[in-house]
């Protein structure tokens, strides 16, 4: 029997995980798989001011809270980034992010390229992974696929994803960016970059 039996066993410091890229290039389906294959993976819960959809629970899906709880959230500081969409703000909650950073595990956060921007600069070890489309006519073949939007909505997300790629690019944020032609290929290199950021820290 170990000496030291009883003592809290070492415990390797967790990581926040961005995973940013344009619309359609398959950055949900990436984040589920990491949830699903790596130890101790958790996502991150956004709050937001909009009001639940049908189906949602607040929690689980966002945390929902009004205007002026996010607003004095924002002003102590615990959001780790925020922003805006459709008259509705949007903010992922520092405390649960630590904590589960402080507990080991890794944290799985979908956002944009803004939002990851911002995280990036509060939590500098972040492992901020930008996804490419092969090229933009295969990201607008994905996008026609969907079936859910019309052509001229299309055209603006392709218009928006080439700002979005420059801004990543020339954010300095993002040290990694991975073109996902092969969704499975595209979720192993992923995990290579996450194993090997552990191993170096």
């Amino acid at each position: 029997m170990s000496s030291n039996a009883g003592a809290e066993p070492s415990r390797r410091r967790g990581r926040v995980i961005v995973i940013s890229g344009p619309s359609g290039t398959g950055k949900t389906s990436i984040c589920n798989a990491l949830l699903r294959r790596l130890p101790g993976a958790v996502w991150s819960v956004s709050a937001t001011t909009r009001p639940p959809r049908g189906g949602e629970i607040s929690g689980q899906s966002y945390e929902f809270i009004s205007p002026q709880e996010f607003e004095r959230r924002e002003v102590a500081d615990e959001f780790l980034e925020t922003a805006e969409y459709v008259g509705h703000r949007y903010g992922t909650p520092r405390r649960p992010v630590q904590d589960a950073v402080d507990q080991g595990q890794y944290v799985i956060m979908e956002i944009d390229v803004q939002g990851g921007i911002q995280v990036a600069r509060k939590v500098p070890d972040a492992i901020c992974i930008f996804v490419l489309p092969p090229d933009l006519e295969s990201l607008r073949a994905r996008l026609e696929g969907r079936r859910t939007e019309a052509q001229e909505q299309i055209s603006r997300r392709l218009a928006k994803a080439d700002g979005e790629i420059a801004v990543a690019r020339d954010s300095g944020c993002y040290r990694y960016f991975v073109i996902n032609d092969v969704l499975e290929a595209t979720i192993a290199q992923v995990e290579q970059i996450i194993h090997a950021e552990q191993s170096h820290s």
